[in-house]
């Protein structure tokens, strides 16, 4: 049998590349290794496996560890489908531009060192791009840009989703282009929760129905590492770090406000409420008022139209237990007159609600209604002084000089964020609603201020947090002023008692009064 030439092994190779990616890669593939300089790619089987589900999915979503050559994987995979398809279109989308060009660049030095009769010519090769004369194409844009929108896609590759901060959009604009049949591979280590990467991930692990298809590359994949390589990540990282780096842990690589684990914790002490009410079934009760107990409603409004939610808890102020809560839309005047009804039946409790803004539609039908126990802040102090409220005294029945609710500013919500980190740090709060773990999951640090990550809410984590900072400053100063007009009663009652005996009282009785002209004796009154 006549052995075959030189002409048809290459057709032969040439075959077998175009069949599969992974033999590809493998046999004519070259990288730019760190240490080693320019080698072959030989794959790891969690690469070809990897690879190999690309192939088969129109849509991957990879949550990986560090450095398992995912990014590399990716180009090759773009590489071999420009190579072997006609005008396929591959767009590379990353945080910034520089990261995406290195991906375009690890494309263009596997397309150099492929053997001649791999290669195709080329039409324009720079550092941002690499087009081909069969159409095919791959472009390198920052997450700024509005590339996603100008032509249709075949491929679009997004580097490290978790962290892309407008990636929702960059999504939706996607959409038109890859609707002509294209996929996406979006790759990442996690960053916390509730971001549209996490979102994707759960969607692909949830929902049956999703185009999404799941690959997780745990730092365990690496045949390369052990447990020595993994305690020196954290000694490098950090716990936090290496947690994002290395563990594709969404709970602990976060920049939650309250630490992962701490809520997490929580969440499995969550329990269903006793009782729904309201026509929205919004208002949730875990415990029935006792009257025995002291209870605060503390209160964040919204408009009842938008995106945000009027929100209260109902505090066992003693224990700081949840008792009750609610999250729902209703228009403020409503809220308002809920508020008190509410603040009624938990035994006329301590009524907190925050002013800025519509919330004085919600504080006017306390006001209108001469509710009692309406809490009320300092003009001039515009957040709790200590020092100031002890000399004031907690209840001034002379409120000229006060306002109203509870003023959130700059100086007083820091000091708001602190209470709930301390209490939650300490987990003495007893917090029953899967609701509230819900937006502290997403109550994170951006730009050095805490807040809710785009597209979700902070109300109830607000109002929660105000009713905390409320127990550490006011509600303590008034309960001290309580325990001082019990010790002055006290002190009252042992006094020696003095039995008239018709004589002239003697000045230590306490029965004299100086009336502006002398001392008066007042053992007539008895």
């Amino acid at each position: 049998m006549a052995q075959p030439n030189i002409k048809q092994i290459i057709q032969q190779q040439y075959a077998m590349c175009a069949a599969d990616p992974v033999f590809f890669m493998k046999q004519y593939c070259y990288i730019q290794h760190p240490k080693r300089g320019k080698i072959k790619f030989n794959l790891y089987p969690f690469q070809e496996d990897a690879l190999t589900d690309l192939r088969e999915n129109r849509y991957s979503v990879i949550l990986k560890s560090r450095q398992l050559g995912i990014s590399t994987l990716s180009a090759g995979f773009a590489l071999w489908s420009m190579l072997f398809k006609q005008d396929f279109n591959v767009l590379v989308i990353a945080t910034t531009q520089e990261v995406a060009k290195n991906l375009v660049n690890k494309v263009q030095v596997m397309n150099e060192n492929l053997p001649s009769w791999l290669r195709t010519e080329i039409v324009s090769n720079n550092k941002l791009s690499l087009k081909f004369k069969n159409g095919s194409q791959i472009k390198a844009i920052s997450s700024a840009s509005t590339g996603a929108r100008s032509e249709a896609l075949s491929l679009l590759i997004i580097d490290e989703a978790a962290f892309i901060r407008n990636i929702e959009e960059i999504w939706i604009a996607s959409q038109a282009t890859l609707s002509t049949g294209g996929g996406a591979i979006v790759l990442s280590t996690p960053n916390g929760i509730g971001n549209w990467f996490h979102q994707t991930w759960v969607d692909g692990e949830t929902n049956a129905q999703t185009q999404w298809h799941n690959i997780k590359l745990h730092w365990t994949v690496h045949p390369e590492r052990d447990q020595q390589w993994r305690d020196d990540q954290t000694q490098l990282l950090g716990e936090r770090g290496a947690a994002q780096e290395c563990d594709c842990d969404f709970i602990s690589s976060g920049h939650t406000v309250i630490d992962g684990n701490i809520l997490m914790e929580y969440e499995n002490k969550c329990c269903e409420p006793i009782e729904r009410r309201g026509y929205d079934n919004a208002y949730w009760i875990w415990e029935y008022p006792d009257y025995t107990k002291d209870y605060v409603v503390v209160a964040d409004v919204a408009r009842g139209d938008g995106g945000d939610w009027s929100t209260f808890h109902v505090i066992d102020v003693e224990t700081i237990t949840q008792v009750a809560e609610y999250k729902g839309k209703l228009p403020p005047k409503d809220f308002g007159n809920m508020l008190v009804s509410v603040a009624t039946e938990w035994n006329n409790a301590l009524l907190a609600i925050e002013n800025a803004n519509i919330g004085w539609a919600a504080i006017q039908p306390a006001l209108d209604r001469n509710y009692e126990k309406l809490f009320y802040t300092y003009k001039d102090d515009g957040y709790v002084d200590i020092d100031v409220q002890l000399k004031k005294g907690y209840d001034m029945k002379d409120k000229s000089q006060m306002v109203p609710g509870v003023s959130t500013t700059s100086r007083t919500r820091p000091l708001m964020i602190s209470s709930l980190e301390m209490y939650m740090r300490e987990r003495t709060p007893v917090i029953k609603s899967k609701r509230l773990i819900q937006e502290l999951f997403v109550f994170v640090w951006l730009n050095g201020k805490a807040q809710a990550q785009t597209g979700y809410n902070d109300d109830l984590v607000m109002s929660f947090c105000i009713g905390l900072w409320l127990r550490d400053t006011s509600l303590k100063l008034r309960q001290q002023g309580i325990d001082l007009n019990k010790r002055a009663l006290s002190q009252f009652q042992k006094s020696s008692n003095v039995i008239y005996t018709g004589n002239k009282t003697p000045k230590d009785t306490g029965w004299t009064w100086n009336n502006g002209e002398g001392d008066e004796n007042l053992t007539w009154l008895i």
